[in-house]
């Protein structure tokens, strides 16, 4: 089996394959086709890739051509120029696909050339999906960057200090959301010193915050059903959104830094914090909102910019991974290749269909459409990454909580 793994987008980083897991995999009878310069971003080079037994070219085309399985980090529906004519009959494509925004008929050209889609945001939430979850895996990387992104940008010290010429308070760092993205977030803020808070609408996440270092900050707000079967925060009514904003607003105020992750798949971010909350935090303050993607959990917060809004600084980055090529890539890989091989059978491709991840993750097969999101309406409902709901789910990734 052929492996094609060609370069990602202009302004993406990361690359779905690294040299160490490809020579798992020739190691294992396969060949890896990668297109010349795909690692650069993460720090790989061609000969990095040669060296284990990978076949490198600069003709994408061919790489695509001769490819049985494509490894893409970001396609379709995730990139804002998709091209579904580049695949072909009776290949495998395994990524990032943007299944919530992709076009009618990208999909729909994908299922009649042949092709089998696999989107990895769709991997369902399940202890043997664990190793396959590319959401998790790239949220707990953008939890990481936003803790160490807001440390970098705040005017003050971190961690407390008691020295000759007086006593640093720790910084306050107040995090919403428990997923993924919210819990590396806490545990990273927590090891670089600082006095960390976090708040998610689900009680039973109060263990969890905890046990990563932080203070669990109840509400006078209640939720009813506040989670579903699979542990993620569902949606509530408005008046109960009005209450938390008013509520939160008054943690946010106390803080120093504050780091959001609450984020939907399939639709707008809810609206968490607003702009006379962002005004009562000192200047000098920083935000990092996790959900910039989806608009946003706080009202000052523009996608990819950096926003002065009186006095405190508000980012809103989108694909914060991508800072982090070279350990996202890795985990990624290891994602992309437990998915296949989840699938191989005496090393041959089969697609399963009462597998429960293939199910759920299986864009087009055999000539259909069957956008498996949409058919059980999960596309109305809170993702789960990333690392989910419009309460406090875990952005980036789409982590969810």
């Amino acid at each position: 089996m052929i492996v094609g793994v060609p370069s990602a987008p202009d302004d993406e980083t990361r690359v779905g394959m690294v040299p160490a897991v490809a020579a798992d995999l020739i190691d294992a009878g396969h060949a890896v086709h990668v297109e010349s310069g795909a690692g650069d971003g993460a720090g790989w080079a061609d000969d990095a890739y040669r060296d284990v037994g990978c076949e490198i070219s600069d003709d994408r085309g061919q790489i695509l051509a001769d490819a049985d399985v494509v490894f893409e980090v970001a396609a379709l529906g995730a990139v804002e120029e998709a091209n579904p004519e580049q695949y072909r009959a009776d290949q495998a494509v395994i990524g990032l696909l943007g299944p919530f925004d992709v076009a009618d008929q990208q999909v729909q050209q994908m299922a009649e050339t042949g092709v089998d889609a696999f989107a990895l945001e769709l991997v369902p939430r399940t202890s043997r999906a664990q190793s396959m979850d590319a959401n998790s895996s790239q949220a707990n990387v953008a939890g990481y960057k936003a803790a160490v992104q807001a440390a970098g940008e705040l005017d003050r010290m971190v961690p407390m200090q008691m020295t000759a010429a007086g006593t640093v308070q720790p910084a306050e760092v107040f995090v919403i959301g428990a997923g993924v993205a919210g819990l590396q977030a806490i545990s990273t803020a927590n090891r670089l010193g600082a006095s960390v808070k976090a708040y998610d609408i689900r009680p039973e996440a109060a263990e969890e915050i905890t046990s990563v270092g932080a203070e669990f900050v109840e509400l006078d707000v209640h939720a009813e059903d506040a989670s579903d079967e699979e542990g993620h925060a569902t949606e509530q009514d408005e008046e109960f959104y009005r209450k938390q904003r008013t509520q939160l607003g008054e943690v946010v105020a106390e803080s120093d830094a504050l780091i959001t992750t609450a984020a939907v798949a399939s639709g707008d971010a809810p609206r968490l914090v607003t702009d006379e909350a962002i005004a009562g935090m000192d200047d000098g303050s920083v935000v990092v909102d996790l959900a910039a993607g989806g608009g946003g959990n706080c009202d000052p917060t523009v996608p990819d910019e950096r926003v002065d809004y009186e006095g405190v600084t508000v980012f809103g980055p989108t694909n914060l991974p991508a800072t982090v090529p070279r350990t996202a890539s890795q985990l990624y890989a290891n994602n992309l290749v437990n998915f296949l091989e989840n699938m191989l059978e005496d090393d041959e491709l089969v697609i399963d269909t009462d597998d429960e991840i293939v199910d759920a993750t299986l864009l087009t097969h055999d000539g259909t459409v069957r956008n498996p999101h949409r058919d059980d309406g999960s596309d109305d409902e809170p993702s789960d990454g990333e690392d989910a709901a419009p309460a406090q789910a875990d952005a980036d990734g789409g982590d969810g909580t």
